[in-house]
């Protein structure tokens, strides 16, 4: 038994454990980096310690470090959350010898799923139907090569000892396939430490479907039906939902059994996840185990009106399952959205910033979060800061209350996603169910209610400048006639946009072409406006009495960082000719990197960081000059 918790992770699920705990009666402990010191996960819990520098190597995924908090706050079990240690066999081994109980599967278990070929032997061993393919040991290339022709294509390479789409390779032709290989087991020994691959049949546009399932040390295990997670952006996922749409009962049964057989194979106990491929013929095909709490296991909680939580808490107290299988059931449908921190018109950069508003408290459905209005997003961590979780009686009306929660939502300071949500729930093959693992690839997302919206509220800038320029303050007084310079163009207010009222900071009202509408409006500390309406959030900045410096003549001279990083390749050297499009280096930031490139073709000026340097955002890079003729 057990009467304090510590949750070794950060953010949004640190906070979702906590509240769980709290009402359990449990005590809550946090840990946090030197980043961290003001997150908001840190003041929900009772008591928090810190373990370290900003990077998660010098913090979060540090073992001793973690131990040590548990030793200093007394804590008696460790929650490790999703990401970081949670899928660590180490780290579950070491709070066992440290007399801490680990709140979820034996480390054996986390280690055998942690390897795609043992793990895919483990199934077949077990009658779970698998894709056809090769996970021997033999890693030669010449073994490969002949298991990949055998297979036939197309096929896929995969990294044995990990996901999220490093070392993932699809092969449509024999013909390089040596350089595919060789290519994602570099990958996947620079990511996981381990290059050892494994080769499937590609099953062409599939759904992703995953079952959760729970085991205790009864000997009882039990799933609680399926999540689609198809709606995937380079292999992360970005909208789940329960019960997926093109699962029918019959093909439920099938694979919640075969992911209870999987569970009971390898001595499961927890949460657990088995994930699937669900063909167009209704075969699906195991491809992988995650051994932890899933980012969307809300959807489970609100279909089923159980706290997946607080089963893992009773099951690692040593406690029963609270439900046989025939006792669990399913109610209505839910979706959930997740919200990250990144430009999706840029290629969807990370964004960092300062939460200047945010009203997720505020909305009329479940919302997760990692943040709080004055918080801070930093470049040291996943960019998801929230959750949006729509429960309704059937899938449309999730979806319309994601919609409606969507065109309410303010998160101010960053740029965000939001507007790329509402984009995929209003397009017309999700809206019918029909998205596989192929959708966004296949879809170009966007409306002209989205441009227009963006329009307006270019208009809506402008209209708020002038009255600030000519008033001192935003008022309802009719706007001076002044041209107002808003991305290098000037433009003057519209008649027909009036403001209804006083805007100093938050909602206002205001009347276009005879429609009365109301938006969010904050001011940034280092001048512009953020505007929120109808599901999008732009930043405007006014150039009418700028006095910064004109750099057009310098445009293109300069690789400016765009968000704070680490350098972790340089690709060049000062005096260095290079192409537009060169790669000059690779900055990392939210667990991603990014390629900069060149922007013309030139001559390396001047290099402005190093190899291993951290950036700043804004940061000039390196400098170009013209070509000698």
């Amino acid at each position: 038994m057990f009467d304090s918790v510590l949750v070794a992770n950060r953010g949004e699920i640190a906070r979702r454990v906590f509240r769980t705990a709290r009402q359990k009666g449990y005590r809550s402990i946090a840990v946090y980096s030197e980043a961290d010191a003001t997150a908001p996960h840190v003041d929900d819990a009772d008591i928090a310690a810190c373990i370290g520098g900003a990077t998660p190597a010098d913090s979060y995924l540090k073992i001793d470090a973690i131990l040590d908090a548990a030793r200093k706050t007394g804590a008696q079990a460790v929650h490790p959350g999703y990401g970081f240690l949670a899928e660590n066999a180490e780290f579950a081994r070491a709070c066992a010898d440290a007399g801490l109980v680990f709140v979820g599967p034996p480390a054996e278990a986390i280690e055998l799923m942690g390897s795609k070929r043992l793990s895919k032997l483990r199934m077949i061993e077990a009658g779970v139907p698998c894709v056809p393919g090769y996970s021997g040991s033999d890693q030669s290339t010449e073994t490969l090569a002949a298991e990949a022709a055998r297979i036939g294509v197309p096929l896929m390479i995969k990294a044995s000892a990990g996901g999220g789409g490093r070392g993932l390779r699809l092969v449509e032709e024999l013909n390089g396939l040596e350089d595919k290989l060789a290519g994602a087991a570099s990958e996947a020994q620079n990511a996981f430490g381990n290059g050892e691959l494994i080769l499937e049949k590609a099953v062409i546009n599939p759904r992703h479907v995953e079952i959760q399932v729970f085991a205790d040390n009864h000997g009882n295990v039990v799933h609680l039906g399926e999540r689609d997670c198809s709606v995937q952006r380079r292999h992360q996922k970005v909208i789940e939902e329960a019960p997926g749409p093109s699962v029918t009962s019959e093909i439920r049964a099938a694979m919640g059994q075969a992911a209870v057989d999987a569970a009971r194979a390898i001595g499961y106990r927890g949460a657990g996840t088995v994930e699937f491929l669900l063909a167009e013929d209704g075969s699906f095909y195991f491809m992988e185990m995650n051994t932890r709490l899933q980012v969307e296991h809300p959807v489970t909680e609100e279909i089923t009106g159980q706290d997946l939580v607080a089963w893992q808490l009773d099951v690692a107290a040593g406690k029963p399952l609270p439900l046989k299988q025939e006792e669990i059931s399913f109610s209505g449908h839910a979706m959930e959205l997740r919200l990250y921190a990144e430009d999706a018109d840029a290629g969807f950069l990370p964004q960092t910033g300062t939460v200047l508003a945010w009203n997720g408290d505020d909305l009329a459905l479940r919302v997760d979060s990692a943040i709080e209005q004055g918080s801070e997003i930093s470049s040291y961590y996943d960019p998801m800061i929230a959750k949006l979780i729509a429960h309704g009686s059937d899938r449309d009306e999730a979806c319309r209350k994601l919609l409606r929660a969507l065109d309410e939502l303010v998160l101010q300071g960053l740029v965000h996603n939001g507007s790329f949500l509402k984009s995929v729930l209003q397009d017309e093959v999700f809206a019918v169910g029909e998205a596989t693992t192929a959708f966004l690839n296949e879809r170009e997302l966007g409306s002209v209610a989205a441009d227009a919206t963006r329009e307006l509220m270019r208009d809506l800038a402008v209209c708020l400048f002038a009255r600030s320029n000519g008033q001192s303050r935003w008022t309802t007084a009719t706007p001076l006639p002044v041209k107002i310079k808003l991305d290098g163009e000037e433009t003057t207010v519209r008649e027909d946009l009036k403001i209804l009222s006083d805007a100093d900071r938050g909602g206002i009202f205001f009347e276009a072409d005879g429609v009365r509408q109301s938006a969010f409006v904050s001011e940034a500390p280092e001048g512009g406006l953020w505007i929120s309406l109808e599901g999008q959030t732009q930043f405007f900045e006014e150039q009418s009495f700028s006095t910064k410096k004109d750099d057009s003549a310098a445009a293109g001279s300069s690789i400016i960082a765009p968000m704070p990083g680490a350098v972790v390749a340089l690709k060049t050297e000062q005096g260095a000719q290079v192409s537009k499009g060169d790669v000059l280096l690779v900055l990392e930031a939210m667990k991603m990197q990014h390629e900069l490139t060149a922007p013309r073709d030139g001559i390396v000026a001047e290099l402005g960081t190093q190899e291993g340097a951290q950036v700043n955002s804004r940061d000039v890079l390196v400098r170009l000059e013209e070509e000698i003729a």
